[in-house]
């Protein structure tokens, strides 16, 4: 399972950790020590003086030589008996620790008889003590040892991650040519990182800049042709033509009008960053409104279906003409294709317009995906590429706009482009 603690934290917590580790175990290791030597020395030393007092003072019929702190017992002497709360103590060391008493007992057997020295420990315990609280304050102060070296260096280790972060999260790495990150980081983990980002970055860079170019480079090249095909479609139309030759040249200009708006489209987009325009925004909407309602209203109603054009109050501010005919264009395009019987109704808002049709509608889970890139509606039609809502959405992102659609899945659609951005734009 991946941890979710930063970084950071996490440096922190595995010093702390360590420390708990490699200390305890040392402030264990000596107080095992402690009590395995006090064991020893006190047993040797005790075994010591009761061979004295068994071997010299009881034979030579004198009282045992010992100090103040220690007594002997003896179970075959009547002046030294064995207290009975010891007469069932095993043979060696045992220690004796509680509220009234810190002792230790050594006992021996020889042919029968039990002898025992009981020797006063209490100064001894006491100073055991303090070294033990010794021993726990240098294994807390350790842990906040730690703890701190650990901060320090938790900053010091995130501080190039930090600051490479921070350069890579530039909005303008891509826009503009900065220097390479790499040679501002040691050859280590964090400059292989940076390197990585250069690296990645620059293919990425060549990438858009080949499909900037050749963008523009077709855009550029497809014009000539268009102008060629629209000054010949001019041309015919003021020779004399029967309807049915009349009616095919102004679909062929009106064909190479929509192409040459794709194509100036195409080479804003390539030109222009996400906050630049390249053409003013001369355009009123009601104008455009009213130049696409004259184009798509004879093949709307060709088709059977009625058509309204709506004004509910548009502003006269200024948008680029390009982008807003290409926009309306393909919505239009969208609701020729897939209104089968019914209306479709081009609403002029303050803030933008909708285009709304009684056609088949589009699933909910469909809603978000006929804006990506060839993704078509699981009803689609024709022989689209699933293209054109892509550049919808992609025009509206590079002006700052919205679009959005709703459709009760069934019958009719709405495609809503707001001028204003959403509150989730602004976010992003």
């Amino acid at each position: 399972m991946i941890s979710r603690l930063p970084f950071s934290q996490r440096i922190v917590t595995a010093f702390v950790l360590m420390t708990v580790v490699v200390s305890g175990s040392f402030s264990l290791g000596i107080v095992g020590v402690v009590h395995f030597v006090e064991e020893q020395l006190i047993t040797k030393e005790l075994h010591g003086k009761l061979s004295m007092v068994l071997h010299e003072d009881i034979k030579a019929g004198r009282e045992p030589r010992l100090d103040a702190r220690t007594r002997f017992f003896a179970s075959n002497s009547a002046e030294y008996p064995i207290p009975e709360r010891f007469a069932d103590f095993p043979e060696g060391l045992t220690e004796i620790e509680d509220e009234h008493e810190a002792a230790y007992v050594y006992l021996t057997e020889i042919n029968g008889a039990r002898y025992m020295l009981l020797q006063e420990q209490q100064e001894f315990e006491d100073r055991e003590e303090i070294l033990f609280s010794v021993v726990v304050a240098g294994f807390l102060l350790s842990i906040v040892c730690a703890w701190g070296l650990g901060v320090i260096m938790a900053r010091q280790v995130m501080e190039p991650v930090a600051r490479l972060a921070g350069q890579v999260r530039h909005r303008d790495q891509l826009a503009t040519r900065t220097a390479p990150l790499s040679p501002g980081y040691p050859d280590d983990e964090i400059g292989d990182l940076a390197a990585a980002f250069d690296n990645t970055l620059g293919q990425l860079r060549r990438s858009i800049e080949r499909e900037r170019l050749f963008t523009s480079d077709v855009s550029h090249e497809l014009r000539t042709p268009l102008m060629v095909i629209s000054t010949s479609c001019e041309l015919l139309l003021e020779n004399p033509l029967h309807d049915g030759q009349r009616e095919q040249i102004e679909r062929i200009a009106r064909a190479a009008r929509d192409m040459n708006d794709l194509v100036r489209t195409f080479l804003l987009l390539a030109r222009s960053g996400p906050a630049e325009d390249a053409e003013p925004g001369s355009a009123v909407l009601a104008e455009v409104a009213q130049e696409q309602a004259l184009l798509w209203e004879p093949a709307l109603r060709a088709k059977g279906l009625d058509f309204e054009l709506i004004n509910e109050g548009a502003n006269t501010a200024g948008h680029n003409p390009t982008f807003l005919r290409t926009i309306m264009a393909n919505l239009l395009r969208n609701a020729l294709h897939y209104t089968a019987r019914g209306s479709v109704r081009l609403v002029l808002e303050h803030d933008g317009f909708r285009i709304e049709d009684t056609g088949m509608g589009i699933p909910v889970h469909e809603q978000e995906r006929v804006f990506q890139p060839f993704v078509r509606g699981s009803a689609a039609r024709g022989e689209g590429l699933g293209l054109g809502l892509s550049l919808v959405k992609r025009i509206c992102e590079h002006n700052g706009w919205n679009i959005s659609s709703t459709s009760d899945g069934e019958t009719g659609t709405c495609f809503k482009v707001s001028f204003q951005p959403s509150r989730a734009t602004d976010q992003s």
